[in-house]
């Protein structure tokens, strides 16, 4: 089984790992057949998996409908973490945080989840045109009403963390970090440790980039997002390939894959923080179940950073649209 984690001073406990779900409806070429995500997510609780991430914007809808069906059966043993923050819940139009729709999406939210509350309510992207004390202030008022339990933030910035946890304490931050993307390093890092709030990191295997499934001659289908990511581009998948070697050296060291080590590495980072892996197929479920029980001495963190510090990333993590929205 997964041992537990506490998203910061929140505490809200979940499996040390959780499930991204998005893939499964969203972003990675076509969904998944509804069967086979099923049993992938009820799988994932057998194994121990007791957090699941959607929102509304991944299908649109689609996923939240997914997750409700395929958790309904023990609805009460889990933490489900959704979001609001796009206007009609399209990622594809402009944000949208005003009151009015931060309530629609939390009913309509529970509506499509099967359920009368949420665990864990993240603003998906900071809007700004609305005031972050204003956006606390509804979910305020919705952890009163006894409809969400905690509330977060994905992809904020360090001065939105502190105006939005004055008013209504955050549970925890969702942005992306891995040995492929380490700039949270610099400043998230810290304020979530002085704040005392969680930290879930998406995309832990660099969008499936650590894992060593992916090449410089790999093919991506005409809808997977990743066709637009600087990163992702054929010469950058070619020089970023140095990391995947490096994991793969380590991996053979411990008995464990390239993805495990990349997933034992964050683990092995905060003892507050909590990735949540998305995978479609269940041998790769297993398989990121595994990183939990690896254990990673300070020893073994300090020789992946000193190697992993002389590989110089290459590429964008998203296209410039994409990054203006981050990081607010």
């Amino acid at each position: 089984m997964i041992p537990k984690r506490i998203l910061g001073n929140s505490g809200l406990e979940v499996s040390a790992l959780g499930l991204g779900c998005m893939g499964l409806s969203f972003g990675y070429g076509p969904a998944a057949n509804k069967h086979e995500a099923i049993e992938l997510i009820r799988t994932a609780f057998d194994d121990g998996v007791t957090f699941f991430d959607t929102a509304e914007c991944y299908g649109p809808f689609t996923n939240e409908e997914l997750l409700g069906e395929a958790l309904a059966p023990f609805r009460e043993q889990v933490v489900i973490a959704t979001k609001f923050g796009f206007q009609d819940g399209d990622s594809k139009k402009g944000l949208d945080s005003s009151p009015s729709r931060i309530r629609a999406v939390a009913e309509a939210s529970m509506k499509r989840l099967k359920t009368d509350y949420i665990d864990l309510f993240y603003q998906h992207r900071v809007d700004p045109n609305i005031p972050i004390e204003e956006v606390a202030g509804t979910i305020q008022d919705l952890i009163k009403e006894g409809k969400v339990k905690h509330w977060g933030l994905s992809e904020a910035g360090v001065e939105t963390i502190h105006k939005a946890h004055t008013v209504q304490p955050v549970a925890a931050l969702q942005s992306e970090y891995s040995l492929f993307f380490r700039e949270t390093e610099k400043e998230i890092i810290p304020t979530l440790e002085e704040l005392g709030i969680g930290f879930v990191p998406f995309s832990p295997l660099g969008k499936g980039f650590l894992t060593g499934a992916i090449d410089e001659t790999t093919k991506f289908e005409a809808t997977d997002f990743r066709n637009i990511v600087p990163r992702f581009s054929e010469e950058n998948r070619k020089a970023n390939q140095a990391l995947v070697d490096l994991l793969k050296s380590i991996a053979i060291d411990k008995d464990a894959t390239p993805a495990q080590i990349a997933l034992a590495w964050l683990l092995a980072q905060k003892p507050w923080i909590v990735p949540i892996p998305g995978t479609t197929k269940i041998h790769r479920l297993h398989e990121n179940i595994g990183a939990a029980t690896i254990s990673l001495s300070p020893g073994d963190v300090q020789q992946i950073d000193t190697a992993a510090s002389k590989i110089s990333i290459q590429g964008a993590r998203y296209p410039e649209a994409l990054q203006n929205r981050v990081g607010k």
